[in-house]
């Protein structure tokens, strides 16, 4: 009996011996690898608590500016991306804190150079004060991710990562400059269109002289938020849908010439129907509201286009079955 007594514990340790690691999300890791996934998870807590203000902050600019409104969905979306990639997970590769020192140095010189500005007598804007603070925000997440997470586990999260850029509100000039580019931009397309038309016309800068009627485009008729919408997209949809690093090039920058004529089309509308029908058309809701119309008009070429691509991805011999069926 007492032998029997004396072998249990022994037992017990070879039992213990062979139970399985702890696991995250249903996969088996090793303890190291939980150690570094639960401090990185703390870090970010603790780095999110450290920047609540700031990212209050943007959550209140974003629901009271249209430009910034896909500001909301960026995480839940990076965080969707991140939640089907984890069955590949690869957990247990070596962290590359040295890569960690870039992202860390850059961040901390954000908030260094704000503060510094802001103690000389800068004053910024609510978008430049929320772009430094989400930028710096973003760069000592990454140093956090290098710090604990592998590089084979930053190599697999790499899109959803950077497309939290898409939260940093743009800088006033930046943003300045992109919708004088669209705008005078948008203003070569309605030329081209007008006089593909026939309409007569007389181009006098960003003003068009049109028989009884002239039209302006101003830096609002950029339309910049549905250009940077289209945008977004063709990024997602390229990561979704391609597998071609110069097919998902393609399909983006072809979203800078769809926006333009997008907007050239939106221009010649209004200004036939201030022509050919009424002046007061200037003030009718196609003017003021109709943008998400042309948006959508505008997805019918880019879906297009993103089929077209993903259909040249498929050997000869898939796309051949698929035209007989």
């Amino acid at each position: 009996m007492m032998e029997e007594l004396k072998s249990a514990p022994a037992s017990a340790d070879r039992i213990g011996a062979t139970l399985p690691p702890p696991a995250i999300s249903g996969r088996v890791v090793d303890p190291a690898t939980r150690r570094r996934v639960t401090g990185f998870v703390v870090l970010t807590v603790v780095l999110a608590a450290a920047f609540a203000r700031p990212l209050y902050d943007l959550v209140r600019f974003a629901l009271h500016h249209d430009l910034y409104s896909h500001v909301l969905l960026i995480p839940f979306i990076s965080a969707y991306l991140i939640r089907t990639s984890c069955r590949d997970l690869v957990l247990n590769s070596t962290p590359a804190r040295w890569s960690a020192v870039l992202p860390l140095v850059a961040g901390l010189g954000v908030l260094a150079g704000y503060w510094s500005a802001v103690h000389s007598g800068w004053r910024p804007t609510r978008e430049d004060y929320l772009a430094l603070m989400v930028l710096s925000f973003l760069c000592l997440l990454a140093a956090v991710g290098f710090a604990f997470l592998g590089t084979r586990t930053l190599r697999q999260l790499a899109f959803p990562a950077a497309f939290l850029v898409f939260t940093i509100p743009f800088p006033t000039a930046l943003r300045q400059g992109i919708e004088t580019f669209f705008q005078h931009g948008s203003a070569d397309a309605a030329d081209l269109l007008f006089r593909l038309s026939g309409m007569p016309m007389l181009r006098d800068g960003m003003e068009f002289h049109l028989p009884g009627f002239s039209l302006e485009v101003a830096p609002q008729c950029s339309g910049i938020h549905s250009s940077l919408v289209l945008f977004i997209t063709s990024l997602l949809a390229g990561h979704l849908f391609l597998k071609s690093v110069w097919r998902r090039g393609a399909l983006t920058l072809a979203v800078i010439p769809l926006a333009l004529l997008r907007n050239g089309v939106r221009i010649v509308t209004l200004g036939q129907l201030c022509v050919h029908v009424s002046p007061d058309m200037i003030n009718s809701p196609i003017h003021h509201h109709g943008g998400p119309l042309f948006f959508a008009l505008s997805l019918i070429p880019f879906f297009l286009l993103l089929w077209m691509l993903r259909r040249s991805e498929r050997p000869p011999r898939a796309r051949q079955h698929s035209a007989t069926e």
